[in-house]
């Protein structure tokens, strides 16, 4: 979240955007006033649903959501004190992949079948780097490729020559081959093992310390977050709900009850459960702006006022939450 006494230490500082997808059929109001803020170096985990926003927000970051259906209506994209918003293509272009880049989903359709891996790890540096040598572009090539835990002499190989894990290791060595400030990690360990997983994370680790780079994982898994993450978000239906470290998130009594309820729904090993405690109902409808707080439905807390007056923010030692219940706490205080 935006922290107005560092704001020179802000890498990305975004401001109230909002973010809708044009359709046939009807408007869908994808991002709702989110606010958020990441520090040069830091690992930003957001946390939420599948239709909380999480992707959206990121395409935003780097303009490439689809032509003539999405719409960043209004708002402000900060970027290293410069706004992004209003940029030209070819400047935009030049910011990603090289100052910006982006893990996407899924490894199995990020890379082009018809290319062998090195030829486009290569791209890149031919890209954003004409000035360097063929043979130094090969050199960074075989380096990074390396680094990521592939033999240089399978650059000639295609995609389908690899499994799930190794695609996911390529598509990682595209997006860092030019040592970007900023990584936006797109569920990158959704379609992988667990085994996998933990080897892709501790990779990103090792190699967002290697360059410095600030991450922002987007995730709906909890586990990972924990595991990887200084600090959350929690995004439900294109807001930042809550937002503070992982031992805020994770320790504190006082929580938004979204995150408690997602919580909730991660099994407990050392418990006896027959059943897990999934959140009640189902995310507010996009294509309509709630009054009130978006949670309202499906939260066990709902008073009154949560359907007819959207909550403030509350903060404590940094910890972040829109909810009513804070409220009240602090009228019985």
């Amino acid at each position: 979240m935006p922290n107005e006494t560092h704001k020179d230490d802000n890498l990305l500082e975004i401001k109230d955007l909002h973010v809708q997808y044009n359709t046939d059929d009807a408007v869908v109001y994808a991002v709702n006033g989110l606010n958020l803020s990441l520090k040069k170096g830091e690992k930003l985990g957001l946390v939420g649903e599948t239709g909380a926003g999480k992707t959206t927000l990121a395409l935003s970051i780097l303009q490439l959501l689809p032509k003539k259906v999405g719409q960043i209506a209004s708002g402000s994209i900060m970027y290293d004190g410069e706004e992004l918003l209003g940029k030209p293509d070819s400047y935009m272009l030049g910011l990603r992949g090289r100052r910006i880049s982006m893990i996407f989903q899924d490894p199995m359709t990020s890379l082009n079948p018809t290319k062998t891996v090195g030829e486009q790890v290569y791209e890149v540096l031919h890209l954003h780097f004409p000035n360097l040598s063929k043979e130094q572009k090969q050199e960074k090539v075989d380096r990074m490729l390396q680094l990521v835990g592939i033999p240089a002499s399978r650059k000639g190989e295609y995609p389908h020559q690899f499994s799930g894990g190794m695609k996911q290791r390529i598509v990682i060595a595209m997006a860092l081959i030019a040592e970007p400030e900023l990584l936006l990690a797109d569920e990158p360990t959704t379609a992988l093992d667990v085994t996998i997983q933990a080897q892709i994370l501790e990779l990103m680790r090792r190699l967002k310390d290697e360059f410095n780079s600030a991450v922002v994982l987007i995730t709906h898994d909890l586990g990972v977050v924990a595991e990887f993450c200084d600090n959350v978000s929690v995004i439900y239906a294109g807001r930042v709900v809550e937002h503070g470290t992982v031992e805020q998130i994770f320790a504190s009594e006082e929580k938004h009850p979204y995150t408690a309820g997602l919580i909730n729904c991660i099994p407990d090993l050392t418990r006896d459960e027959k059943r897990l405690k999934p959140i009640p109902g189902h995310m507010a409808d996009p294509r309509h702006i709630t009054t009130g707080c978006c949670f309202a439905d499906r939260c066990p807390h709902c008073m009154e006022k949560c359907r007819t007056t959207p909550p403030a923010m509350h903060e404590k030692d940094g910890h972040l939450i829109l909810c009513h219940l804070y409220d009240t706490t602090k009228e019985a205080e």
